[in-house]
């Protein structure tokens, strides 16, 4: 189980479009958890890090610790994830 962690302050606003489906999704989702929309779509895109390919593709890339202490909290974190392909 993953516990929710305190908000991000370096928040800023994304525009992006998604379909009708997934917007149902993340609004019934927040009517179920009494999150706001942000907040879901936030806490959901973190899973992508346990994703073991997305990980091997960063770790190919050029730049990739730079990369990785963009993606993780700390860079001990993200020198981790490069050495061991694991999350912290």
């Amino acid at each position: 189980m993953k516990f929710i962690e305190l908000k991000n302050k370096r928040a800023e606003k994304v525009g992006c479009k998604i379909s009708e489906r997934n917007r149902s999704i993340v609004k019934y989702y927040t009517e179920y958890t009494e999150f706001t929309e942000e907040e879901v779509v936030d806490e959901f895109l973190l899973n992508l890090l346990d994703n073991k390919k997305f990980l091997k593709c960063v770790e190919g890339k050029r730049y990739n610790k730079r990369i990785l202490a963009q993606l993780f909290d700390t860079e001990d974190d993200a020198n981790l994830a490069l050495l061991t392909n694991n999350l912290p």
